[in-house]
């Protein structure tokens, strides 16, 4: 058994005082009669106390009681002589009331014998303590010091070798309200002891200290920790870098298409007079073929630690030359309508559309309009380089904040309506004759357009991890590798293959088959022999 007590303390000269008045005593003891009322404690001549030899412990503990009386003493004297105004020799004050007397004791401060008196705000003693451990064997029993507790510095000391336990082996016991959490649990305390708590593990993104097991602490925004952690981890940085598989692959695929388009442009040029190249557009070719390496060359951009310029431009630039791509495709188209469908019903709109330059103006203002897009994307939602905290706990993704605006919307969705309207456009024309007739082949590369954004979009729904760019990358590889295919693959198939194809007698028999199908009296476009086949190529090109 344990207990509690004050620190043993002696008062000056009154051990002293006792046993001299013990060795008075001890000339004359008279003892009590059967009647006496005074104790055993007691002598009677006059009932005056006395130490008993035969318990020393006993007296020793009498005496810290005797301590506990002369400290009350001078703390109220003190109270009083504050109380009193007596500081300065004469008390300046003649009466004192109880309570007045009772609110100035907790206010006293003063050194009794190297023993500070004091009290807290509550009106406790600030006082050492001592632990005592209770030994009884059989009929008698001992006290021994275990241990001490101090409050200045505040301060506990237990000697353990001094404790007998009353199990096996010494053990000692565990507490019987709650035993020690796991690694990574905090303790949650029930109830007003702390010994009482419950075991509840750390949440992801939290770690619980050693010092404190009491709550746990967040980690920092660049670290982790899973749940139940006693420590936090650094968090990795992901992006697409250049060295990944994925990474060589798309890569492969957009520098070959960025060959076969430069390679594309100088077959065009070197057979820029052929009636294949004169019917594709003739030097609208190049427009097109340049729009598609521009969107080509932004794909580079996804490569690589984001950064401003690539933010900026990979996604604006790709914008911007499809944009251009799709006018120049949806122009071609209708042009194509215009001459061999509705020159002899609307010949005053086919005359004003060549008197205009309506094809270079439509290609003007429409590349005019996503450009002006962009700009106010870029200038008003401008793509940023960022980290990413909140996706992955584990994980930094670095990446650039252009899908969050409406910039990026309008632009794409002006794209959509460039597929649409080059879509219609060419459909009209899917009775054209053999050689002008696209409408399979730009149908063809528009839905794998449609199929690829699509895709991308659904995908970027569900998937926000690392290789998102590398799927938004596929999905504007895809688009212009359909453009190039569905329209250039087929011309220069014939320019290097089929170059029997590519004479103006095969165009004229064309053209001359398609107007007696269609009841014409005077071959379209009033190409005609006057000119040798040469009259298709202002009003096809």
């Amino acid at each position: 058994m344990q207990s509690i007590m004050h620190h043993l303390r002696f008062v000056p000269g009154l051990e002293e005082y006792e046993e001299a008045y013990a060795w008075v005593d001890k000339r004359a003891p008279r003892p009590c009669t059967n009647g006496s009322w005074c104790s055993s404690n007691q002598l009677c001549r006059e009932c005056q106390a006395f130490v008993p030899h035969s318990m020393p412990r006993l007296a020793a503990f009498s005496m810290s009681s005797a301590y506990n009386t002369y400290r009350a003493v001078y703390t109220v004297a003190h109270g009083l002589h504050q109380l009193l105004g007596c500081t300065s020799g004469a008390c300046s004050r003649g009466r004192v009331r109880p309570w007045q007397l009772l609110e100035q004791i907790p206010k006293v401060n003063f050194l009794l014998h190297k023993d500070t008196v004091t009290f807290n705000d509550n009106g406790g003693s600030f006082s050492g303590y001592s632990i005592i451990a209770w030994d009884w064997s059989g009929p008698n029993w001992t006290f021994t010091f275990v241990g001490s507790s101090t409050w200045s510095p505040v301060r506990l000391d237990i000697n353990e070798t001094k404790i007998q336990w009353h199990r096996k082996d010494n053990q000692v016991p565990k507490s019987v309200c709650s035993s020690d959490c796991l690694e990574g649990h905090q303790h949650v305390v029930v109830g007003f002891q702390h010994c009482c708590f419950e075991c509840v593990p750390c949440e992801a993104g939290t770690f619980l200290n050693k010092s404190d097991l009491y709550s746990c602490q967040p980690c920092g925004k660049e670290e982790w920790a899973p749940e139940g952690s006693q420590t936090c981890f650094p968090r990795t940085v992901v992006y697409l870098t250049w060295h990944e598989r994925i990474s060589w692959v798309l890569l492969a695929g957009n520098s070959l298409l960025l060959l076969l388009l430069i390679g594309t442009a100088g077959l065009f040029a070197w057979h820029l007079d052929t009636p294949v190249v004169r019917s594709a557009g003739g030097q609208l070719c190049f427009l097109m073929l340049g729009s598609l390496a521009a969107g080509s060359c932004s794909l580079y951009g996804f490569f690589g630690e984001p950064t401003l310029p690539t933010c900026l431009l990979r996604q604006a630039l790709f914008a911007l030359g499809f944009a251009i791509f799709l006018s120049c495709l949806t122009v071609r188209s209708f042009q194509l309508v215009i001459i061999f469908k509705f020159s002899t019903k609307l010949p005053m709109f086919q005359r004003a559309w060549v008197q205009n330059h309506g094809a270079g103006l439509f290609v003007l203002i429409s590349s005019m309009t996503q450009l002006l897009i962009c700009l106010t994307w870029l200038a008003v939602w401008t793509p940023l380089p960022t980290r990413e905290y909140r996706r992955f706990p584990q994980l930094v993704m670095l990446e650039c904040t252009e899908f969050n605006s409406l910039g990026f919307v309008l632009a794409f969705a002006y794209n959509g309506l460039l597929s649409v309207s080059a879509f219609a456009c060419s459909y009209l024309g899917k009775d054209l004759p053999e050689n002008y007739n696209e409408a399979k082949c730009v149908t063809f590369c528009l839905l794998l357009n449609f199929v690829s954004w699509i895709a991308f979009f659904t995908v970027a729904s569900v998937y926000q991890g690392k290789y998102l760019p590398a799927v938004n990358m596929l999905a504007a590889l895809s688009s212009l590798s359909s453009g190039f295919s569905g329209y250039f693959l087929p011309k220069c198939y014939v320019i290097l293959c089929r170059s029997d194809l590519n004479s103006t007698e095969h165009f004229q028999a064309s053209i001359q088959d398609y107007t007696r199908r269609r009841g014409f009296t005077r071959p379209v476009g009033s190409c005609g022999a006057e000119r040798g086949g040469q009259a298709c190529k202002p009003s096809v090109a």
